[in-house]
């Protein structure tokens, strides 16, 4: 199997190995994946409360005027558009 890492996490897992806990960069790897899948349920569950909060934060805002409301298909597009440029 082939991977390709950004230069950053390149960086990232030759310090875990300069470090001395691990041998070399496939054991970095596999513990990370042996962390994510042991943690997956915490994962998304921190993850699930962002969104509720961001949802909330939302709800917020177009009760107090204050949100954007977007009405029909184009208007959500264009809104996205917007976003992607900034």
């Amino acid at each position: 199997m082939h991977i390709s890492l950004t230069p950053e996490l390149e960086k990232l897992i030759q310090s875990k190995v300069e470090t001395g806990l691990y041998n070399n960069p496939s054991e970095v790897i596999c513990e990370a994946l042996r962390f994510m899948e042991q943690n997956q349920d915490q994962v998304h569950y921190m993850k699930l409360n962002t969104l509720r909060s961001l949802l909330a934060d939302g709800e917020r805002q177009i009760a107090e005027n204050e949100g954007t409301l977007l009405h029909d298909t184009l208007g959500i597009q264009k809104f996205f558009e917007h976003i992607k440029g900034q």
